[in-house]
């Protein structure tokens, strides 16, 4: 009996069109009274290797850039969280949709057996699935399911949903979308580490549809490991005003001794050697998560160049950044064996191998 090999088929991506990141920075430079620690904050900023992220909070009647000048979002303070919430359910559903409009090839709609849906910036009930089943004209007898709250690695678990629908069932289309707004969850902050940690989100989306057919990028072995003592590294609390982000500076260090460990590498490179991978689509969570990896496994300074680019280009998008990475990877020359992997909230990294179609 021939095995099936679940493929990723197509990607499509979106962002808003709203630069937030030099606002941003401006108005974190005014909340630190210390000047050394101010000072610290712009030299840190400067390395982030950050040049945009995108929004979908809207620009001021005045086209001010900032959702804290005045007619902005942020203006009059930090808005509740029912507020914030509000505007996820009505901006998630059309940032994800941009995303299924740009796959090369949009299925019809009644093609589409499986929605999975991942997302860990917004809450509301019926869920997004629902709300982009319904908007979409899906099937009624679609089935969904809604990966919530899990994090960056959100998109992992998601595409490994699709991978283990279409081994079970050969004829299943999967439709996988993840979609976040990080930009509605600005927290009022005055310490450098947590600024630091909202100056790497932004918005995005990406699709993706998986099935038997093999074309795209097969989906092969999955990996999956939390490092001990590490839960409180990476969190989210939800606060009145927003969802607030916590992330330790110890993540990139913890991240470059688990890769260095033999053990733990052989599950992320399936046993073969790092630099015998020729595709690498790394989770862009900040530059120094990037130059973790890129250490703790000996890779060379061009193996995550197409993870660097989407950090520069839009930033952390929380789950939807690996699919942009996966994006690019699929656009570019035949993989004969990758590796793709996020890190998260436990901490754990979560991820799986792939190939060339």
């Amino acid at each position: 009996m021939t095995s099936i090999v679940p493929h990723i088929q197509q990607i499509g991506t979106a962002t808003p069109d709203h630069d937030i990141h030099a606002a941003f920075i401006g108005w974190a430079r005014q909340q630190i009274g210390d000047g050394r620690e101010r000072a610290l904050f712009e030299r840190m900023a400067e390395r982030a290797g950050i040049e945009h992220r995108w929004s979908v909070l809207p620009k001021t009647g005045q086209g001010d850039e900032s959702p804290i000048a005045p007619g902005g979002f942020y203006a009059d303070g930090m808005p509740p969280t029912s507020e914030r919430m509000r505007l996820y359910a009505h901006h998630a559903p059309a940032l994800a949709q941009a995303a299924i409009a740009d796959l090369p090839e949009p299925p019809d709609p009644g093609s589409i057996t499986h929605l999975v849906v991942a997302s860990c910036t917004g809450f509301v009930a019926p869920g997004i699935d629902q709300i982009l089943a319904r908007q979409l004209g899906l099937p009624g007898n679609v089935e969904r399911t809604l990966v919530g709250f899990m994090g960056c690695y959100g998109a992992v678990t998601a595409l490994r949903t699709a991978y283990h629908i279409t081994r079970s069932d050969p004829k299943a289309k999967v439709l996988v979308v993840s979609v976040e707004l990080s930009s509605l969850h600005l927290s009022p902050e005055d310490s450098v580490e947590p600024l630091l940690a909202m100056l790497l989100f932004g918005d995005g989306a990406a699709a993706a549809i998986v099935g038997a057919d093999e074309t795209g990028m097969a989906m092969d072995r999955q990996f999956s490991a939390t490092l001990p003592a590490s839960g409180d590294l990476i969190r989210w609390d939800i606060g009145d005003t927003g969802f607030r982000m916590h992330l330790s500076g110890d993540v990139p260090a913890r991240i470059a001794q688990a890769l260095a460990d033999g053990e733990f590498r052989d599950s992320v490179c399936g046993g073969a050697k790092p630099g015998s991978i020729d595709g690498w689509a790394v989770h862009a969570g900040g530059r120094t998560i990037l130059d973790a990896v890129e250490k703790g496994l000996g890779l060379d300074s061009e193996a995550l160049a197409i993870s660097r680019d989407v950090l520069r280009q839009r930033g952390n998008m929380s789950s939807a950044t690996l699919m942009f990475a996966l994006q690019e990877v699929l656009a570019g020359p035949k993989v004969g064996q990758g590796v793709a992997m996020a890190f998260g909230p436990g901490l754990a990294v979560e991820g799986f191998g792939f190939r060339g179609a």
